[in-house]
């Protein structure tokens, strides 16, 4: 294994061809991020699964890192927010637990299936405003849609006021990308933390029946004795776990269907259903691409390389889809009948995520309905003109532009 690291580009302009590169300097290799600090990249679907439940990984690097405890890490460096802030992606152990258990509340099956009607009256709006759209005039389907569709379903999960939304959301926005500057990191920092005060300070004077007043009143009554961090950390990681990421799998899975129209067909005879396609794209085109940040609280032998205590790991789940010893020589091909669709895109174990059995809902939603109202949708430039989003966390497109009537 090379053990000079590799620079991951923080424009993400190329996943997964930086994700094969890295997979071919070993299944766990050294890469350098912006700032100079470095961390492991796991590209192999195994090694991964084996990392996502071994208790010598933390998710508290706030602690686990040294660099970061020892105070040497500036609150402008563009992934400050990822380690700093309080929830339960940042916790291990009890303390984890405490506060998923709160906020698994909201994600039952039961409480899921409650939310069928808001997501199809969101669809139902959000298509009848395209359906305005003039003939032969392009259409950001990310941005008038699937966007859209996933921000208003959270904000009104999170009883977000309207006049508060694009305040609240904006901090999730900016803190998706990884080319933002020094000044763009720090203020973005501050901004998300006082908006999401701001929206506590409302919905303790208004209580609402939303997961924002559940948080809240748990906290007030001791129910899970949560910090106001952890109140404030808690809402910014629901709001950018169901925005950015379910937009971005909705788009990658629309733009594959209109490109591989063999398959499509299948789908509009009923020969597979639309549950295939979503399972197929999770797993190719996942929502992450390299999420931050696990840190080794002991050293660990694994994949030809000694992951030292105190160093940072990166899962590149982008990579773990697409590991051609798990699923062979056609991984990087869209194949809604690939009999093994199984995947870590959601995570695994004690940390895996709330919310698939939400993102599924508003894809058997949103893509029939879409196609019912556009059957002759295609996309306005080639694929591989298609701009990625400026980031190699999240794995997305800036923008999918499409006609909606040929």
């Amino acid at each position: 294994m090379e053990r000079c690291p590799y620079v991951l580009d923080r424009a993400g302009r190329d996943l997964h061809g930086e994700a094969k590169a890295l997979r071919a300097r070993g299944p766990v290799t050294l890469v350098e991020l912006h700032g100079g600090y470095t961390a492991w990249s796991v590209t192999s679907y195994e090694i991964a699964k084996q990392l996502l439940v071994d208790p010598r990984i933390s998710k508290n690097t706030k602690e686990t890192w040294p660099e970061f405890r020892e105070g040497k890490v500036p609150q402008d460096w563009e992934l400050y927010t990822w380690v700093a802030m309080d929830n339960m992606q940042t916790r291990d152990g009890e303390e984890h637990d405490r506060l998923r258990k709160l906020v698994a509340q909201a994600f039952t099956t039961r409480q899921v299936a409650k939310v069928r009607p808001m997501i199809e009256d969101i669809v139902d709006r959000l298509l009848d405003d395209l359906e305005k759209v003039p003939a032969g005039e392009v259409v950001d389907i990310k941005g008038r849609y699937f966007y859209p569709l996933s921000t208003i379903l959270v904000c009104d999960l999170l009883g977000i006021p309207e006049a508060d939304r694009a305040e609240a959301l904006h901090g999730t926005v900016v803190n998706a990308r990884t080319t933002n500057s020094a000044e763009e990191s720090e203020a973005n920092l501050h901004q998300w933390q006082s908006a999401l005060s701001k929206l506590v300070e409302t919905k303790r004077r208004e209580p609402g029946n939303d997961i924002t007043t559940l948080i809240i009143k748990a906290r007030e009554d001791e129910q899970a004795p949560l910090t106001d961090d952890e109140v404030i950390g808690s809402l910014h990681l629901l709001i950018g776990g169901g925005t950015e990421t379910t937009s971005n799998v909705l788009c990658n899975t629309l733009i594959d269907l209109l490109t591989h129209p063999d398959q499509m067909a299948m789908i509009r005879s009923g020969a597979v259903g639309w549950e295939a396609a979503w399972e197929e794209e999770v797993r190719k085109d996942g929502a992450v691409g390299s999420m931050p940040f696990r840190c080794a609280n002991a050293d660990i032998e694994i994949g030809g390389v000694t992951i030292a205590k105190g160093d940072l790991v990166l899962i590149n789940y982008a990579a773990a889809g697409r590991d051609p010893e798990r699923y062979g020589d056609t991984t990087a091909e869209f194949d809604i009948t690939r009999a093994d669709k199984t995947n870590l895109s959601f995570g695994y174990g004690r940390h895996r995520c709330l919310g698939p059995a939400l993102a599924t809902m508003e894809a058997m939603i949103s893509l029939p309905a879409l196609f019912e109202r556009f059957p002759d949708l295609v996309l306005a430039v080639p694929r591989d003109e298609l701009k990625p989003q400026g980031t190699f966390v999240f794995n997305g497109y800036a923008e999918v532009p499409m006609l909606l009537r040929s």
